[in-house]
């Protein structure tokens, strides 16, 4: 099967949860059998990679496997006025339009609005192949805390609601997502779903270390209302003023907001390697969030033999279920307390069991290999 794999960059090129799954994609489902086509990006004014440094830095500079094709673009140059990501999208979506011979693609991915111009184009009665689009985490329709991400949110849902009914296939990771995707008017049919995934490599090896008191919870990520830093900062003051034997480790761009030796600050760190250095010392991964996707650092953390302390939004209980995790409510501070209170107080055994359970999970469904090759077999039956 050809496939053109369009995307608003891949890591390192372009940093971010999505550029790291964009650029997951096209590794894993290359090494399924697929020929891949690869469009992506570097931000204006910056270098793009040659397709060689491409392949490199997704296969190892020895392998003797690549890419079908590595096409590199500039995004559009940014803009102060409002609405700008949104104008900026629909001219990359024609750059990308133009990229591509589709008389010799089977099937197009398209990941947020890259395709755009391309289902303008069929709407209109021109010859594509088959289009699937994937947006990540339909946040723009779940709970907006700021009200700068509401108004992006009123800027965003229109286009994004547009893509979706006039693709072919939409992806979704599953759970509420692809519940919120039918909401949107897509047939259940239409939807093909598949999780989120990770490097092998990444999954832990190494039996788990004896358990040492007091329960450590880690945060990665950055300070935002929406990722639920807010619950946190008031969680932690709560159950410093009961007394409570706990850690939290925040690692990220994160300000100290409270000394306390309880609280520790490893700020932001450039690498996974440094990354799970950190999570192996830890005993819970912390993401409540108020909306989401499918959160790689969930994935990570389970990967390195955490429990998970989430809430039920986007596609996370296709992942996290009460034998590897607790669930508190989003954006409620009482309900985080008490779920935090839960690890606190949880027995040794019960505690490894949820630990054991989420490195299992990943390594049975999760591992990148196995996302891909289920992947791949959808993708072989649809008819041009």
């Amino acid at each position: 099967m050809k496939l053109a794999l369009l995307t608003d960059g891949i890591a390192p090129y372009v940093m971010g949860g999505m550029q790291t799954h964009s650029a997951n994609l096209a590794k894993y489902l290359t090494l399924a059998g697929i020929e891949v086509s690869l469009v992506h990006c570097v931000h204006h004014g910056e270098s793009p990679p040659s397709s060689k440094e491409v392949n490199e830095v997704l296969f190892g500079p020895h392998v003797d496997i690549e890419l079908k094709e590595v096409i590199c673009l500039e995004f559009p140059k940014n803009s102060k006025i409002p609405g700008h990501y949104i104008r900026r999208s629909y001219t990359y979506s024609k750059m990308v339009t133009a990229a591509l011979d589709y008389s010799k693609i089977d099937f197009i991915y398209a990941k947020g609005f890259t395709a755009w111009d391309i289902l303008k184009g069929k709407k209109s009665g021109a010859t594509y192949p088959p289009v699937g689009v994937k947006f990540h985490g339909y946040e723009m329709f779940q709970i907006l805390p700021s009200f700068k991400q509401k108004a992006d949110g009123v800027l965003l849902r229109p286009p994004t609601k547009w893509n979706n009914l006039n693709a072919d296939y939409v992806f979704s990771y599953g759970g509420k997502i692809s519940k919120l995707i039918m909401e949107l008017g897509v047939s259940e049919e239409n939807i093909l779903e598949f999780t989120s995934g990770i490097d092998s490599s990444i999954i832990k090896k190494e039996r788990m270390p004896a358990y040492k008191a007091p329960v450590k919870f880690v945060f990665v990520g950055r300070s935002e209302i929406r990722k639920g830093v807010k619950e946190i900062e008031e969680s932690i003051q709560l159950l410093l003023e009961t007394g409570e034997n706990f850690e939290v480790h925040f690692v990220g761009p994160i300000e100290p907001f409270i000394k306390h030796d309880a609280v520790i600050f490893h700020g932001s760190k450039s690498s996974l390697n440094e990354i799970t250095s950190i999570m192996d010392k830890m005993d819970v991964i912390l993401c409540p969030s108020h909306s989401e996707g499918m959160p790689n650092v969930i994935i990570e953390g389970m990967a390195r033999e955490l429990a998970v302390l989430t809430t039920k939004v986007g596609a996370i209980e296709v992942i996290v279920n009460e034998e590897n995790g607790v669930f508190c409510l989003p954006g409620n501070v009482h309900s985080l307390h008490k779920a935090m209170l839960q690890f606190i107080l949880m027995d040794e055994g019960s505690l490894k069991n949820l630990k054991i359970k989420s490195k299992k999970i990943v390594a049975e469904k999760l591992a990148w290999e196995k996302v891909a090759e289920s992947l791949s077999k959808k993708l072989i039956t649809i008819k041009p």
